[in-house]
């Protein structure tokens, strides 16, 4: 296998934050794509890109019709990102977040290798680790996963082992919090909280500040999927890989963010429960599969406030279309 085979991949949950970025790119680069998403922010997001090598699949990862639908047309590498994403908007619901996170993950790995997948790629969770006192937080180390959304995230990890064979290539990515701008703009992470506050409120509140945070730019975290599609199998078959560069303290990332926008920007200290500390070691993604990523925390920033000077970004201290929790509240999944 070389840089020049082309895949027809599925990308589960492509019209969320990182599919929104990660869809284009896979086209420029030549692969088919089918995108399955319930497209609750938007059906319009893919229609500059509307094309023969595009298909959308408006479905729930849930319903077994529509995620056969999703692996016709000879699908041979899957892109799993479809989730409740975050703590906050799992919590709002269990039951809804384990019938996404969980209850369809292996009926879905299952239909992909019936369907004759080659590749299955698992978009999983830095939070599977814990809290470590650790001063590097590597692969090896055990998962001590804190809530029901990071124990799902394990669990699917060990489902997705167990259903690994011959011919049926699978690799297991933890991003760290990912930040930057996207199509679909979240502005619930912690960059980009930061950098739309100090953009539009001219303040920034750091609850605690001390708390180490790992981040991954979003232009690094699509051209690490990209990258693993040009990979041979026995690179990444089986194979465990956090995803992050830049490891900082939340206060540091507040004065980065100050920085970088060149603006006189309040940061508010105020206390906080959550203490969760963790340094995240990505030496195993750039030692095994030559992934270096190249973009910062800044550049996170730069990107962002181009969007908002660009117009690119209406409303951003209220629509609930770029907060996963507000969101979840006014569609009310079921």
């Amino acid at each position: 296998m070389n840089d020049t085979k082309t895949w027809h991949v599925l990308v589960t949950g492509g019209a969320g934050y990182v599919g929104s970025a990660l869809v284009p790119r896979l086209l420029d680069a030549g692969h088919r794509v089918t995108v399955l998403d319930l497209y609750l922010y938007g059906e319009d997001l893919f229609a500059p890109l509307r094309g023969p090598n595009l298909t959308e699949v408006k479905g729930d990862l849930r319903d077994p019709a529509a995620v056969a639908k999703a692996l016709e047309g000879g699908v041979d590498a899957v892109i799993h990102l479809a989730c409740i994403s975050n703590d906050p908007s799992y919590d709002l619901d269990p039951d809804l977040g384990k019938s996404i996170n969980y209850d369809a993950f292996r009926p879905l790995v299952r239909a992909a290798k019936a369907a004759g997948v080659k590749r299955f790629i698992y978009a999983s969770s830095s939070s599977v680790y814990g809290i470590k006192d650790e001063p590097e937080v590597t692969e090896d180390l055990p998962l001590e996963p804190l809530t029901d959304y990071s124990k799902f995230k394990a669990l699917c990890e060990e489902d997705l082992e167990a259903e690994r064979e011959p011919g049926f290539v699978t690799c297991v990515i933890r991003p760290s919090t990912v930040c930057g701008y996207a199509p679909r703009l979240r502005l619930d992470l912690t960059v980009n909280i930061l950098t739309n506050h100090a953009i539009n409120n001219g303040k920034i509140t750091v609850f605690g500040g001390q708390q180490k945070r790992p981040n991954i730019h979003i232009d690094d975290m699509v051209g690490l999927y990209l990258h693993l599609l040009t990979l041979p199998d026995e690179t990444i078959d089986g194979g465990v890989f956090n995803a992050g560069w830049e490891n900082f303290s939340v206060m540091r990332i507040a004065e980065m963010v100050r920085d970088a926008l060149g603006t006189d920007v309040d940061i508010v200290v105020t206390p906080t429960d959550d203490n969760r500390s963790y340094h995240v070691s990505s030496e195993r993604m750039r030692q095994r599969l030559g992934f270096q990523p190249r973009h910062t925390i800044e550049d996170a920033v730069r990107d962002l406030k181009a969007a908002f000077d660009a117009g690119k970004v209406p409303n951003p201290m209220t629509d609930p279309i770029y907060f996963n929790i507000k969101l979840m509240q006014d569609v009310k999944l079921t």
